[in-house]
């Protein structure tokens, strides 16, 4: 939709991507700049809502501060260079690398912004799979996502099944380590969702959000708080109450899933009075919690980032979607829901994703720690250790997009290190950050108003199934570029001196013989037409594709007003069909549980904390944003704060075994005691080219997280980020 008020100013609908609610926008461009964005009020699911980063977001378009024209680092600093410069040298930079050292001294790490952009995605795997076998692939995911994914391999046969609360019709939400007041959801894609949460309550029903801070969610709903790391615990103990009581929906169990008695023996030793002494929380409250739980019709349990950032991030995942099963919730109206895209043959297309998936896992290994590979990536909290012990496969050639692992990864000092220590590194962004400043060619890249785009990840999290797509609102900034167009450059740059990428390039050949050149849009237009609601080419009459949706419906379509329930069988890729209860690797984490000792000189737990005017580390540099006195600040409980003769605001030293930062503390009531939060993606230092952000600075959280792997989550590689032990004393 495009509306002109006038010759030069034109208001065109689209959509955020900031983060997974993906509200409706109307961007104001006047004369081919974007001058404003505001909220969508004929968006059918935002309805005119929108936060203030989605606002703010022109003036990350139009910063002073960004990057248009690719850079080049000298000793002198960054030059402006040409794209044909730029990437001549790096296409021959890394030809030389993979032809002397092979595809396994190659390596990209992709931020969470990738996963807005299907064409960005698209595009790297192209990339990874041309280069060749052993090439290294990191994603922002071990850092928030994969343990859920793991989960879902482990208990569905596809870590692509992922349930997510049926939000509009439940009674019952638990919440566990989820802030969506401020994050909007995660793994769950619902506009307005502090609306729906309420909505709840409003219909009599109830949200409970269990975390170690009175969190904004918290505070407007039932608070339960618990020791930082123990949600596992707190859910052997939820189901052990329910198979001990007979409250365990046995029948229902046994009808979609093996291996239930082997669930009732593992959780029969984890009774409410022996958690209590690790998680906090009394027998009383776990008990009330389980009945509620079994016994209302319609109830969810949903975890997030919290619940996957511990050192049982995995275990704590399958539990979650465990306790929905048992509880008789997995798969029902109200309860918690797999959602697919709807397409033919669903079933058919999962087993073979996942049978080639969970090949990857049991055959991919990393060179350090040797880890296994969750939907084809390694570690990223040792990407550092990959680029400086040497050996076969060692990463000489780097490439980031759409990240800033430097403030987003465990002991980012080392990663600035190793990525001075590479032969080629390359950053794909629109700041020189802290990553980028440590690369040999920053290239400019577009923002999400300046590229078309269909959020092909998010369609399976939606809590209302919703299509909707949108064109670029105005012409790239400068000279950026969408990244999978730098990235088809460098593909066809390498295959015209060597034999890399020659098989992707062919293909390529072939389509323009025909005369239909290959652009992702081709992609998102397929999966469009072939998906619920979709025209299947013309032969469902008024069904939606890529078109239609751009050309009629620019605010998006609602596909149906619920989810879909009774469709569990098409999303497990087990060939029986059937849920798999039973996995050697969830024994070995349930028996080490009670193992796990708190160091004497750390007696803390760190936790992080999410920031409603802050992204990870990416829109510090909007004024609008930073506006006031806004800066980085830990929160500490009152009491602990007071036996260390520590006054609110003052600045604290906070030391882990592994490093220390200084931040200033605000002291609450509302953390549990022993419990610090600090928000991550601060620490700006300077080095980087965004002026406003390096005068905000604060400390790199991160610092104080470990790399090391043993301290890695054993089974999807994740950083461990929340009740990390730290010492916190006065400056």
């Amino acid at each position: 939709m495009v509306t002109t008020e006038h010759t030069g100013i034109e208001h065109r609908a689209t959509f955020c991507r900031i983060c997974e609610p993906l509200c409706g926008m109307i961007a104001t461009v006047e004369d081919g700049r974007l001058v404003a964005l505001r909220p969508d009020k004929d968006h059918p699911l935002s309805t005119g809502f929108a936060c203030q980063k989605g606002i703010a977001f022109s003036e990350v378009v139009n910063d002073p501060d960004r990057v248009t024209t690719p850079l080049r680092r000298t000793a002198d600093g960054f030059e402006p260079v040409s794209w044909d410069d730029a990437m001549s040298d790096i296409a021959d930079r890394l030809d030389r690398v993979v032809r002397t050292h092979g595809p396994g001294a190659v390596g990209w790490y992709m931020g969470n912004p990738g996963a807005f952009s299907y064409a960005h995605v698209m595009a790297i795997m192209a990339f990874i799979k041309g280069i060749g076998p052993g090439t290294h692939f990191f994603t922002a995911s071990s850092q928030d996502t994969n343990c859920r994914l793991m989960a879902s391999q482990l208990l569905y046969g596809t870590p692509t099944s992922v349930p997510i609360p049926d939000l509009t019709r439940t009674d019952l939400l638990v919440m566990m380590g989820a802030n969506p007041v401020v994050s909007h959801g995660s793994f769950l894609t619902a506009p307005r969702i502090k609306d729906r949460m309420h909505d709840i309550v409003k219909r009599g029903g109830r949200v409970v959000v269990i975390d170690p801070r009175k969190t904004e969610t918290a505070a407007q709903f039932e608070w339960c708080g618990i020791v930082p790391d123990t949600d596992a615990l707190l859910l052997l103990s939820l189901l052990q109450v329910m198979f001990a009581e007979g409250l365990a929906h046995t029948r229902e169990i046994d009808t979609v899933a093996d291996g239930s008695g082997w669930l009732r023996a593992q959780v029969a030793p984890f009774t409410p009075e022996v958690t209590q002494a690790h998680t906090g929380v009394g027998p009383d409250t776990v008990r009330d919690l389980a009945r509620d739980l079994a016994t209302t019709p319609r109830a969810a349990v949903y975890g997030r980032l919290g619940t996957c950032v511990g050192r049982y991030g995995t275990l704590t995942s399958y539990l979650i979607d465990v306790v929905n099963l048992v509880a008789g919730n997995l798969d029902k109206p109200g309860g918690s829901v797999i959602v697919g895209m709807g397409m033919p043959a669903q079933r058919l297309v999962n087993i073979g994703m996942g049978a080639a998936l969970r090949r990857t896992y049991q055959r991919t290994r990393s060179r350090i720690g040797g880890f296994r590979a969750i939907i084809g990536s390694e570690p990223a909290a040792l990407m550092a250790k990959e680029m400086t012990t040497p050996g076969q496969r060692q990463i000489r050639a780097m490439f980031v997009s759409a990240g800033n692992p430097v403030l987003s990864v465990p002991n980012g000092d080392e990663l600035e290190d190793a990525l001075d220590s590479t032969d080629l590194a390359v950053g794909l962004d629109f700041y020189l950050t802290e990553t980028t400043a440590h690369c040999d060619y920053v290239l400019p890249v577009t923002t999400m108003y300046e590229r078309d785009d269909f959020a092909l990840v998010f369609q399976q999290f939606q809590a209302t199934p919703f299509r909707q797509v949108t064109d670029a609102v105005i012409a790239p900034v400068g000279q950026a570029r969408q990244e999978w167009e730098i990235i088809g450059e460098l593909i066809t740059r390498m295959a015209g001196q060597s034999r890399v990428f020659s098989g992707l390039t062919a293909a390529g050949k072939a389509l323009r013989r025909f005369g239909v050149p290959f652009t992702p849009r081709m992609f998102a237009d397929v999966v469009i037409r072939t998906g619920a609601g979709g025209d299947w080419f013309g032969l469902r009459r008024g069904g939606l594709s890529h078109r239609k949706l751009a050309r009629d419906l620019p605010h998006g379509k609602v596909l149906s007003p619920h989810l879909a329930t009774g469709t569990l069988k098409s999303a497990i890729a087990y060939l029986r069909g059937r849920i798999r209860l039973e996995h050697s690797d969830i024994a070995t984490e349930i028996a080490s549980l009670l193992r796990t000792d708190q160091p004497d000189s750390y007696p803390l737990r760190m936790i992080g904390m999410r920031e409603a005017r802050s992204e990870n580390s990416w829109m510090h540099n909007s004024a609008l944003l930073m506006r006031g006195d806004r800066g980085h600040h830990g929160l500490m409980n009152a009491d602990d704060a007071a036996e260390l003769q520590i006054a609110d605001g003052s600045e604290v030293c906070v030391s882990s075994p592994h490093g220390s930062i200084t931040v200033p503390v605000t002291l609450t009531k509302d953390i549990m005691p022993g419990v610090i939060a600090v928000p991550h993606g601060w620490g700006h230092k300077g080095t980087g080219g965004w002026r406003l952000a390096n005068q905000a600075g604060g400390a790199n959280v991160n610092r104080l997280t470990s790399s090391d792997p043993d301290d890695v989550e054993s089974l999807a590689g994740m950083a461990w980020l929340t009740g990390v032990p730290v010492r916190v004393e006065p400056v």
